[in-house]
């Protein structure tokens, strides 16, 4: 029996840059932005017109959030009276003297008839005004909704039935009609007709109105979606471990929903605005002298025939940023969820 033959291989020679060679991880590349937060933040940047929308929807708001700051560096505010102060801005009509609404270096964007105010920062305030009455009520809402839907939706049964039929009367009722039928009602149980309705209990007013009618829609929704997430797996396996109700809507059902509320949010948003300007115009809600879109635009509908200048900056400012905002809305739906767009 001959012995093994010793192996000739030569031995493979292992020099520092080997060594110095990281080693390859396992993980796919790319692994950490395939989370879903990533994937739609990258859908939503490739998206021109999502980006532009919210560029122009950012700069509205930062105009809303600086007005006091701009109108201190313009050097006038919405409340003075410029054209009965200094003569000369006013003809014996009371109209501006200058064309297109007295618009000049010193005013920018013109003074109103009669009393003479500044178009551009009476403008400054309004949008501050109406965007922070509708971003609140947007808020409000969308909790509001989302606790009643989620609520009614995960116990079901009798609870169910009872909001679902509150759901669909207010759903059914004429809201504006009720705004103007009883907002001098709702005005005159803190506010005696003497006394002039502060601001503020104004404000308040017309967010809780529109929150108590604007939940609906959004607690419907949800309550669907909750309808159909509580029969899935990952929710039966949580009662099978013990978990108790709130782990299981916060920790199981509520992460599956932040597409739907974020999408509902950036679609009521502009609705609220229009909606509280257009009660501003008639004549139910912020009133004169308080600046706001709807006021400006009711101020400046008596003008019309003779200078559409009064009414050119509110409507075209509020037109802008409605449709951004709505196609932002759509921009974040189709970023959210890729299957919904078109």
């Amino acid at each position: 029996m001959t012995p093994p033959t010793p192996s000739t291989a030569t031995p493979v020679e292992v020099t520092d840059e080997d060594n110095a060679k990281p080693a390859k991880s396992s993980a796919p590349q790319g692994s950490e932005s395939r989370s879903p937060g990533r994937l739609a933040w990258n859908r939503f940047k490739r998206d021109r017109t999502g980006v532009i929308s919210a560029c122009v929807v950012l700069f509205f708001f930062v105009i809303g959030i600086c007005a006091p700051l701009i109108a201190k560096l313009y050097g006038k505010d919405p409340y003075t009276t410029y054209g009965m102060n200094i003569p000369g801005l006013l003809n014996e009509f009371n109209f501006p003297v200058k064309p297109n609404g007295g618009i000049d270096s010193e005013f920018w964007f013109g003074i109103e008839p009669q009393l003479g105010r500044d178009v551009f920062t009476f403008l400054l305030y309004g949008i501050r005004n109406s965007l922070l009455i509708a971003a609140v009520a947007t808020l409000l809402t969308a909790l509001l909704g989302v606790v009643i839907g989620i609520t009614a939706g995960y116990l079901g049964g009798k609870t169910d039935y009872l909001v679902g039929r509150v759901i669909d009367i207010l759903l059914a009722f004429p809201q504006t009609l009720f705004f103007i039928a009883f907002w001098p009602v709702v005005l005159a149980i803190f506010v005696s007709p003497e006394e002039n309705t502060p601001v503020w209990l104004t404000v308040t007013s017309l967010i809780l109105v529109m929150t108590a009618f604007g939940w609906a829609s959004v607690a419907r929704l949800l309550r669907g979606e909750v309808l159909a997430l509580r029969e899935r797996e990952f929710v039966e396996a949580a009662k099978v471990t013990g978990a108790s109700p709130a782990r299981i809507i916060f920790k199981e059902l509520l992460p599956n929903l932040w597409t739907p509320i974020l999408i509902q949010s950036t679609l009521m948003l502009p609705a609220y605005v229009t909606a509280e300007a257009g009660l501003a115009f008639l004549g139910v809600g912020l009133s004169d002298p308080t600046p706001d879109w709807g006021v400006m635009i009711q101020n400046g509908a008596k003008y019309y025939q003779d200078d559409i200048t009064f009414m050119l900056f509110p409507g075209v400012s509020m037109i802008i940023f409605v449709v951004a905002f709505n196609l932002l809305g759509d921009s974040v739906r189709d970023a959210l969820d890729p299957k919904t767009k078109r």
